[in-house]
């Protein structure tokens, strides 16, 4: 009984739910958990394939391959790919509920830059990434081009299209009582969506034909196509790409809650 009471007491006074704040905090709270949970597997697998799984490939021979891709690839790429609309999608969720609370007065009335930041947003990181997605194209006949065959020499106009992309997302989106939460998420948002058409309309289209033809080649022995090397060139590039531009994703993220250094104009 005095346990019991012990219990209760210490429960009372020590787990303590918000009291007054309405739904909203808990609706946070959840697209904040989905983001973090989805994200760990999705950047996991990123990290995996970039440090483990590539090295790992290349020590490989043919027989090998054709037993290991067709079982482990299209396992770990489900997770990868849907793990990465997880978590932009609940990221983007939570960050239009933001917009949705912001400005406050007096600085404007609330929501009044939703739809204005959110199509300067869809825009700006969608030609980013076209860019990127023209960067890779090799002409036909060609097997590669002095971009793709060097992925340092890639990496530097992609490097700048990402800083370009930061600069205009926080000069176009900055309006008069945004906070460094909202502007933070933009940019880390922004790479999170450019990284996201990188997994679905780079890696995953080639990776999907380079697995079929790897488990035919193995069961059937039929002639795997002279462009699976390009595919794969294309995928691995941007699964690079895709590694370390998490890097400042991740740094914008942790930045909207914890390392305030944007200001609303």
């Amino acid at each position: 009984m005095l346990e019991g009471t012990v219990l209760a007491h210490l429960l009372q006074s020590k787990i303590l739910l918000p009291e007054d704040v309405g739904s909203a905090i808990y609706v946070d709270m959840a697209l904040r958990w989905v983001h973090l949970v989805a994200g760990i597997t999705w950047i996991g697998l990123l990290y995996f394939f970039n440090l483990v799984n590539v090295p790992v490939m290349k020590a490989l021979d043919a027989p090998t391959k054709g037993k290991v891709i067709p079982v482990l690839l299209p396992k770990a790429l489900w997770w990868f790919r849907w793990g990465a609309v997880a978590t932009v999608l609940a990221g983007w969720i939570y960050w239009v509920l933001l917009l949705h609370r912001e400005p406050q007065p007096p600085d404007g009335h609330p929501g009044q830059y939703m739809l204005r930041t959110l199509g300067i947003w869809f825009m700006v990181v969608l030609a980013a990434w076209l860019l990127n997605f023209l960067l890779l194209r090799v002409p036909p006949g060609a097997k590669e081009t002095p971009l793709t065959k060097n992925g340092y020499v890639f990496a530097v106009p992609v490097a700048f299209i990402a800083i370009v992309m930061m600069w205009i997302l926080v000069e176009l989106i900055t309006y008069k009582g945004a906070s460094n939460r909202v502007l933070a998420i933009a940019v880390g948002g922004g790479y999170g969506l450019f990284m996201l058409l990188n997994v679905w309309g780079i890696i995953w289209r080639a990776q999907k034909k380079i697995i079929a033809w790897t488990k035919e080649n193995a069961e059937k022995g039929t002639a795997i196509p002279p462009e699976a090397a390009i595919l794969a060139r294309q995928s691995f590039l941007a699964s690079r790409t895709n590694a370390w531009l998490s890097l400042p994703m991740l740094f914008f993220m942790a930045a909207a809650s914890h390392f305030p250094f944007f200001a609303g104009g």
